[in-house]
């Protein structure tokens, strides 16, 4: 664990700094949070029907943090993933929570599109650019240890942004004609979580060539999204000196990491509060956790 904040006991709280970023390739503001360790005390602030208890633009405490970005699924919000920003922020992290324009809960017009793909590493990219920027915390950052965590399509724009070369499907092409996407890798990013993701812009031979950051991988045994055979698959064409941390979780289903999942989420019986028969994704939150804490100490140390 990284010795950068100071132990629970000490009663460290969550510090909420909103960044300004525009992409302007897209045109879009890109909305964006950094999350960090704070002595300030909190308030609950609702994100949509998520809830955290935030201190907004409270003092940041501790120095040299590495930078985790957390990139969410199509259609998503990366405030599902709160549980695992509030303890890596525990752990010694700053974690920024992007949005992503044209793909979220509230404006998903982009779904599905060639234009989606090459939109959404660039939008990790400014977001890196905005944090290591900002007034509030840049002092506290370690701006060349960055790592990315994605979720489902968030899968995909985390190894896109670490050196993946993608290529459309025929079918997000007006001529039904697979292309290269446009995609800039960003070398500070330097460790890359895939959970559950999508991967099927990585099928080329040739395409994870570049790809030189550790991986590691979570997949649901039961996930009939993201079939954990077809994950591993794609990862073969990893370079043989790529370290690979793949384990594929017994009885969980695609949405084994958004959690805590809201009350109004339950209610409405959604797919991101629906798991496999069987498995407690609650209970299974601790060890991945420890997992994630472990592999980015490690990588970005």
């Amino acid at each position: 664990m990284l010795d950068r904040v100071p132990t629970l006991s000490e009663r460290v709280h969550l510090g909420c700094r909103a960044l300004d970023v525009i992409d302007d390739v897209q045109g879009a503001r890109v909305p964006a949070r950094v999350l960090y360790a704070t002595d300030a005390a909190p308030r609950a602030e609702a994100f949509g029907p998520y809830a955290i208890d935030v201190a907004i633009d409270g003092p940041v405490v501790g120095r040299e943090l590495p930078l985790v970005v957390i990139s969410h699924g199509t259609g998503g919000t990366p405030w599902g993933y709160r549980g695992i920003a509030e303890h890596l922020v525990r752990a010694g992290f700053a974690v920024a929570m992007i949005e992503h324009p044209g793909n979220t809960r509230g404006d998903d017009a982009l779904a599905g599109t060639a234009a989606n793909l090459a939109n959404r590493p660039r939008h990790v990219r400014r977001v890196i650019d905005a944090a290591v920027a900002d007034s509030h915390v840049r002092a506290h950052l370690r701006a060349d240890r960055v790592a990315v965590i994605g979720h489902s399509l968030g899968g995909y724009t985390a190894l896109a942004v670490a050196g993946g070369r993608p290529m459309s499907l025929p079918n997000q092409a007006p001529d039904g004609v697979a292309r290269p996407v446009d995609v800039t890798p960003d070398p500070r990013v330097r460790a890359v979580v895939l959970l559950a993701p999508a991967l099927p812009w990585f099928m080329v031979d040739g395409a994870l060539d570049e790809v030189r950051a550790p991986v590691m991988v979570r997949t649901g045994e039961c996930d009939d999204v993201s079939p954990p055979a077809f994950v591993e698959r794609v990862l073969r064409g990893l370079p043989p000196t790529t370290s690979l941390d793949h384990e594929v979780v017994a009885g969980a289903g695609h949405f084994l990491c958004f959690w805590p999942v809201p009350p109004a989420l339950t209610a409405a019986k959604l797919p991101p509060a629906i798991d496999p028969p069987g498995f407690d994704r609650g209970a299974y939150q601790p060890r991945l956790r420890a997992d994630l804490t472990a592999f980015l100490s490690a990588a970005l140390a």
